[in-house]
């Protein structure tokens, strides 16, 4: 799978490979000729893909990721923003994986997609506890890692952001944005939920009042999304939900039950309680509010619980028709269950 700087490939355009079309895509990009050594194919959640390659170019070899969206269906925002969502955390000091490119031409690969630095490292959460249990140091560090690098994205200036996310919606107020945002995925819902109606309804009752600043946040930091490694936390995936909000988001999100993978008594991903997030994230300057986090992990499990309904309806209606996607309204009354703990602890 070698390409010219011309764009030329060893294939015809009809029998391309995401290999050739990676080669060719680099070869223009790069003005030289560039040969890809395909590694893996992977998954990248219920709708995107990674292609892990080396592209070899005069002589150097490469460690890459494709990140690819086969579909406009399951496109959240431009692939250029989500790239340039990469560039800000990286420049405030979060440690994410490199963006070398950016090609919204679906063309070469079948999608849009950004080409980023190979990161060494586990990113399936079993295999992130289970380096947790042959070190048991490692769960704290990584709670406080993660909780530095939260706090110095919260400290970056939003409106260095790309402007597709640097302006809220909600006048201004995530709180009210997200609680609008839920009440439109209730009434969707293919049958009622009393369970996720009443968590609407509790959350819209104890909201707080809007933050005294907004930041740039993540969306989706979690144990799934992560790079880890023996030394802790390596990179952060996933920023196409990246968005200008309550820092306490990002917080909460991490928190989630879900997110344990069965490891429920370490409230942080499975791997540390939440004292080792707030002291991380304090240590590196964040502000940490206890109301408005537990009102965030309770928003949070409402959202999920309706992402999970929303990625069933997606399968079942045919517009995103996967068995990922299928699968996920299994975990739906699990969702409920969740939040409705959570209401009577925080708000009973």
């Amino acid at each position: 799978m070698t390409a010219s700087h011309d764009g030329s490939t060893q294939r015809g355009a009809a029998e391309r490979s995401p290999g050739d079309g990676l080669a060719a895509f680099l070869a223009k990009e790069w003005g030289a000729s560039v040969e890809v050594a395909l590694r893996s194919l992977a998954s990248a959640g219920a709708r995107r893909r990674n292609v892990l390659f080396d592209a070899l170019r005069e002589g150097e070899r490469i460690p890459l990721v494709a990140t690819i969206i086969p579909s406009a269906a399951v496109q959240i925002m431009p692939i250029e923003v989500e790239a340039s969502n990469l560039r800000f955390a990286e420049a405030a000091g979060m440690p994410v994986p490199h963006v070398h490119a950016v090609c919204d031409d679906p063309a070469f690969v079948g999608g849009p997609f950004f080409v980023t630095g190979l990161v060494e490292g586990e990113t399936i959460p079993r295999q992130i506890l289970r380096l947790v249990e042959r070190a048991p140091a490692l769960g704290p560090a990584l709670a406080r890692q993660c909780g530095g690098a939260l706090a110095r994205l919260h400290a970056a200036d939003p409106a260095r952001a790309h402007p597709r996310i640097a302006r809220p919606g909600g006048g201004g107020d995530p709180i009210e944005t997200s609680l609008r945002a839920a009440e439109v995925l209730v009434r969707e819902l293919i049958q009622p939920s009393p369970a996720f109606t009443l968590a609407l309804r509790t959350l819209e009752r104890e909201r707080p009042s809007p933050p005294a600043r907004l930041s740039v946040v993540h969306g989706d930091f979690r144990n799934g999304n992560l790079i880890v490694g023996e030394d802790g936390l390596r990179a952060a995936l996933d920023w196409e939900i990246c968005h200008v909000g309550d820092p306490m988001e990002d917080l909460g999100w991490l928190c989630l039950r879900m997110w344990r993978f069965r490891n429920d008594a370490l409230e942080v991903g499975g791997f540390g309680a939440r004292e080792e997030l707030v002291a991380g994230y304090e240590a590196a300057g964040g502000r940490f509010e206890p109301a408005r986090f537990r009102w965030w992990k309770a928003m949070g499990t409402l959202r999920w619980g309706l992402g999970l309904a929303g990625q069933a309806k997606a399968h079942l209606d045919g517009s995103v028709p996967s068995i990922v996607m299928a699968a996920s309204g299994r975990r739906v009354a699990e969702l409920e269950w969740d939040v409705l703990m959570l209401l009577q602890r925080s708000f009973a």
